[in-house]
Formats: C-alpha cells, structure tokens, sequence
C-alpha cells in the first residue's frame, strides 16, 4: 500500500539522516573547537560556530617539535601502504575471481584469519626482524606493517569487484585481439575504479589511523598518531582538539578527492 510505502521510506531516510549524524557530528565539533579560543573551548554552552575563530592552537601544534615531521611521515607511510596493498592485493583478488584452482576456498579462509591475530602478534616480532635487517624506526617497516594489516580487506574487496565484471567481456575482447592483460587494461580495470577507490579509501584512513604498530616501529621518526600519543597526550584540552584536527584532515581530504569513483561504485549497474 502507499502508506506502507511512504512509511518505510521514512524509516530509510530517519536511518540515513541518524548514521550522517553519528559520521559528522564528531567531525564538526572537533572542528569547531579547533579553530576557537582557549576561552571558547572551555566554555559551556558550547558555540554553534568559533567566536571569535581563532587559530592560534592550529599554529602551537604545528609549531610543536617533530609535528610537521611525523605529518609528513604518516604520508609517506599512508601513501607508501596504499601502493603496495594494491599492487599485490589486486592481481590476488584478480585471482581468485577469475581463476578456479585447488584451494581456493581455503586461500581465502587463510586470508580472513589473519585479520584474528591481535596486532602485537605482529608488531613485536617484527619489530624484532626489522632491528636485524636495519628496518627499524623507518616509515617503510610502519608502511610494510599496515600493508600487512590492510591486505587482507583489499583481497577480498577487490576479489568481489572483479567477480561482479562478467568475464565473457574480457573473452570477447581478447577474440577482436586483446592480450589478457589488454582485455583487463581496457574492460574490467575501468568498471572495477569504483570498488577499487572504495578498498583504497580504507587503506589510506587505515593506515593514517593505526598508531599502534607506529608507535612499536618507531621512535624517532614517529608517524602523526604516534606522536601525538607519545608527547601530547598530557597536554591541555585545546591542543587536543586541533591534534584531532590534523588527525582526520588528510583522510577527509583523501576521500574527497576520489569521491566520484565512490559515487560511480552506488550508481553503475554491471549486468
């Protein structure tokens, strides 16, 4: 019935609105009290926007020793964790949708099982290895680490785009004269860009978050969240908040930037 209908569109939109809420409510106040006074941040009841917008503690964290050094550190590993768990995540969910070989339902068991061993399994004795091999307190063994925490996603992930791509494509290519690496470049590489933004958005915001591992790995050329753990966390209320500023700025501005492939992923339909 109509009512029905309109009741439980209603119910969806109420749903919607309350997860938007639950994202940007957190992102807003923090923002808020990034850019206010010491005063304003204190203050109760708090303000809707910053009055007077102050940047003051923008400018003490940024000043802080070693911050603009591990902001850039947690780039290089950001960016260095997203190359690699692609460049060997993709061929390997490639893999497993394309190709039918003994083990393959085991293969992927093994894969999601690795995400079962906390991360001080991992981070101890690798911090051990990277001392003998002279990896330690390096961005690459932090990038090698989270590369390791995020491939098991990216397989599986992109394993499940590439099965959505019927491969009677990539067979009719390859009759009109496309190598198979040809009817992959010019057939499913392009309708898979949307699932595949979508596994590099949480490769980079994994790998920007993770703070523990960082922390284990390095001790001088910390990452953001690992500095910010290990010299600020005594410090006042309104460094605190602009320390979550820059957390969350370059993820916002990373999923920004590759938001149409996302909005592709919802409105493309692969038959």
């Amino acid at each position: 019935m109509k009512w029905q209908r309109s009741l439980r569109r209603l119910f969806v939109y109420a749903l919607a609105t309350i997860m938007a809420a639950w994202v940007m409510v957190p992102i807003y106040l923090i923002t808020v009290m990034a850019f206010s006074t010491r005063e304003g941040v204190r203050a109760y009841p708090k303000p809707f926007f910053p009055n007077p917008i102050s940047t003051d503690t923008l400018q003490f964290f940024l000043g802080f020793t070693g911050t603009v050094e591990a902001m850039r550190n947690s780039v290089v590993v950001a960016l260095l964790t997203l190359v690699l768990s692609m460049a060997v995540g993709a061929p390997a969910g490639y893999a497993l949708a394309r190709y039918v070989f003994r083990g393959r339902d085991t293969f992927r068991i093994l894969i999601v099982s690795t995400r079962a061993f906390p991360i001080v399994i991992l981070s101890v004795p690798l911090a051990v290895t990277f001392l003998n091999i002279g990896l330690y307190d390096t961005v690459l063994s932090v990038a090698l680490m989270h590369t390791a925490l995020a491939l098991p996603f990216t397989i599986l992930v992109t394993a499940s785009v590439f099965a959505g791509v019927p491969k009677e494509l990539e067979e009719a290519a390859m009759t009109l004269g496309c190598s198979r690496f040809g009817a992959f470049r010019r057939i499913s590489l392009p309708l898979t860009l949307p699932g595949l933004a979508a596994a590099a958005i949480f490769t980079f915001v994994l790998s920007w978050n993770e703070v523990f591992a960082a922390s284990i790995l390095t001790l001088r050329n910390r990452t953001l969240p690992a500095h910010v753990l290990a010299v600020l966390t005594e410090s006042p209320l309104p460094f605190q908040f602009a320390g979550g500023f820059f957390l969350m700025l370059p993820a916002l501005i990373f999923m920004l930037f590759i938001r149409r492939y996302l909005f592709n992923l919802w409105g493309r339909v692969v038959k």
